[in-house]
């Protein structure tokens, strides 16, 4: 298992287009990939489940994968989403 901390960067945070681009990310990964905020948990391959967690800029969320690509996967994920966009 893989997991990294991020903070929302983009201006929207994961709303509407960012959401999509991110479920997009993530599903180019056989991983089980999920988004926490706040305790609550999302599917990271959901776009409705992305957005259900409210995440806007400057939120922390934790990326949390499970399989043969979770290391990739996270990095790819929370450098896609950082404030620090490394």
């Amino acid at each position: 298992m893989a997991e990294r901390e991020a903070v929302i960067g983009t201006e929207e945070g994961l709303h509407a287009r960012p959401a999509a681009q991110f479920v997009k990310t993530a599903k180019q990964f056989s991983s089980d990939i999920v988004v926490v905020k706040g305790g609550r948990e999302a599917n990271a391959k959901s776009s409705l489940r992305i957005m259900t967690l409210g995440a806007r800029k400057g939120d922390n969320v934790t990326i949390r994968a499970e399989g043969d690509d979770a290391e990739a996967a996270v990095e790819a994920l929370a450098d896609l989403i950082s404030a620090d966009g490394r």
